[in-house]
């Protein structure tokens, strides 16, 4: 990104231009959209066809995102379909979370519709009574809180070597950050998400109420297994309102199949990461696959007013999740419309 085509000062790591006494910097004038520089041809299919290839083959250990922790409430079971496997999941007396098949083995009532009481959950339809251990066939899946985030490992679903906890990407400290986690939904495939997530390069285009300035400055090695390195490194400007925008520098990496991670590396907030996790969910009623989206936005600052961010998180939350709805809607339709073009043999990449 360069003043002379944005109208801020140009920008390098440890130059002092990322970080001033204000977070927000004033551009010259509004951009018209259709005057960006087009970035069809650097978004090369066949560069992001690789870096798909290699997050698809990375290791889940069978674990899958469900939703937020904080979603899995004491007292409350919670109900979920994962890869076509009915779930349900609760905590425990302890608060340890426990997920196990979500029909009671009894005659098959939906557990999430019971209740939990002393850490126990109970089927409604005739008290049937689960502590977490196997009973009556019931049998508990392996399950683990994060502190962000729910997961559940389902082996006879991922077929990989199974791992004791997921591979949960590095954070800010719970301490000094602010949390919020959006879910969505679309008929497409996890690998339509991680996809869409793997091409940057749209991000000003598609999303001009948010993004404006958007370069890619790397990208990882040629669209074959023997690629130096991982990760698209971006500069971009998050639009603030009229002129004013928070410029930074962030990186967009896949550690497993079915998640990317966004970090900023540069600006403000450094070291804030958004996690996009896809999940299958299963098949609608017209036999076409749903996955869920589950986006994880762990937000941190070194400014001394980020503290009051943090006493206000119970109500940032909804604004945090309604700015990833906002980007998500368009996102979901474009992983709708890759796994379209591809189910009928028409995608072009």
């Amino acid at each position: 990104m360069s003043a002379d085509d944005d109208g801020t000062r140009a920008r390098t790591p440890g130059d002092g231009g990322w970080r001033g006494r204000y977070p927000l910097r004033l551009r010259r004038g509004a951009v018209n959209w259709a005057d960006q520089k087009p970035s069809w041809r650097e978004a090369r299919p066949a560069l992001i066809a690789g870096a798909l290839k290699r997050a698809l083959a990375g290791p889940s250990g069978n674990w899958y995102v469900i939703g937020a922790a904080r979603d899995v409430r004491p007292g409350r079971p919670l109900g979920r379909t994962v890869a076509d496997v009915e779930l349900v999941l609760w905590r425990d007396e302890s608060g340890r979370l426990v997920a196990g098949p979500g029909a009671c083995p009894h005659l098959g009532a939906p557990l999430k519709d019971g209740r939990v009481h002393c850490g126990t959950l109970i089927c409604r339809w005739h008290g049937l009574a689960l502590d977490g251990e196997p009973f009556a066939g019931w049998e508990p899946i392996p399950a683990y809180d994060d502190g962000v985030l729910a997961w559940v490992r389902l082996d006879r679903a991922g077929g990989e070597s199974p791992l004791d906890r997921p591979v949960v990407p590095p954070r800010p400290e719970a301490a000094g950050s602010v949390d919020a986690v959006y879910t969505g939904f679309g008929v497409c495939e996890p690998q339509d998400v991680v996809a869409n997530r793997l091409d940057p390069w749209h991000g000003a285009w598609l999303h001009p109420y948010s993004f404006v300035d958007l370069t890619v400055l790397s990208t990882p090695g040629d669209a074959d297994d023997a690629g130096a390195g991982d990760g698209f490194a971006v500069d971009v400007s998050f639009k603030v309102a009229g002129r004013a925008v928070v410029p930074v520098r962030a990186v967009f990496t896949a550690p497993g199949p079915r998640t990317v991670v966004m970090r900023i590396t540069e600006g403000e907030g450094r070291g804030s990461v958004v996690e996009t996790h896809a999940t299958p969910v299963g098949h609608d009623d017209r036999g076409r696959p749903r996955t869920a989206v589950v986006e994880a936005v762990v937000a941190a600052s070194d400014r001394p007013g980020f503290a009051a961010a943090r006493a206000a998180a119970p109500a940032l939350r909804p604004l945090m999740r309604a700015v990833s709805g906002r980007l998500w809607r368009d996102d979901l339709a474009y992983a709708e419309r890759r796994w379209h073009l591809r189910s009928t043999g028409r995608f072009p990449g």
